[in-house]
């Protein structure tokens, strides 16, 4: 009798831990697809951050472009300053992406146009010969890109039909290093000499 006990606890004993075993494996594949989540999310944090930078960079750009730095053509300065150099197109040649402000009840130039597109966008340096930053890691997919809108400016307190002169609205996309990354940050900017 006690021969056929010991037979059957042995069974018993070897289910629990296939049982076990079971619980163990389960629980490492859930650790590491919870480990393999987060790298993915961190790679995806540090894509959009590459975009956001590059971003930054072409609204820096505009802004030296805008304010007639040196390294800008002075045609490029005399038709930032000309209201009708402004297209709805956003223009061509030494006026491109220069947008004209959109009609009444229609969308903004910075939600129409296509940010990525080359021949309504100025990418970083066009005009200013900036160059894109060079460094270890991971750099962006594209050069970034941007357009400018010249708009009435009038200060708080100002007669409606005053001339106060203009701000510029600056919309720019920049690239992460994946193509599905991008991300688009939006300025304003009063040139000091106006």
């Amino acid at each position: 009798m006690n021969g056929g006990r010991w037979h059957r606890q042995r069974g018993v004993t070897l289910v629990v831990s296939l049982l076990m075993l079971a619980a163990v494996l389960l629980l490492a594949a859930s650790s590491a697809s919870v480990a393999l989540m987060g790298e993915k999310s961190a790679r995806a944090e540090r894509d959009r951050h590459i975009a956001l930078q590059s971003a930054e960079d072409a609204l820096m750009d505009a802004e030296l472009e805008i304010e007639g730095s040196a390294a800008v053509p002075a045609e490029r300065r005399a038709v930032l300053r000309a209201p009708d150099s402004f297209a709805v197109d956003c223009g061509n040649g030494v006026a491109l992406g220069l947008c004209a402000r959109s009609a009444p009840g229609e969308p903004p130039p910075w939600l129409a146009v296509d940010l990525a597109d080359e021949a309504q966008s100025v990418a970083l340096g066009g005009f200013t010969g900036t160059l894109t930053e060079a460094a270890d890691g991971l750099l962006p997919l594209r050069k970034p890109r941007y357009i400018v809108e010249r708009l009435p400016y009038r200060p708080p307190g100002a007669e409606a039909g005053a001339d106060n002169g203009y701000l510029y609205r600056v919309t720019a996309v920049g690239f992460g290093s994946r193509p599905g990354t991008q991300v688009v940050l939006q300025s304003t900017w009063r040139p000091t000499d106006e």
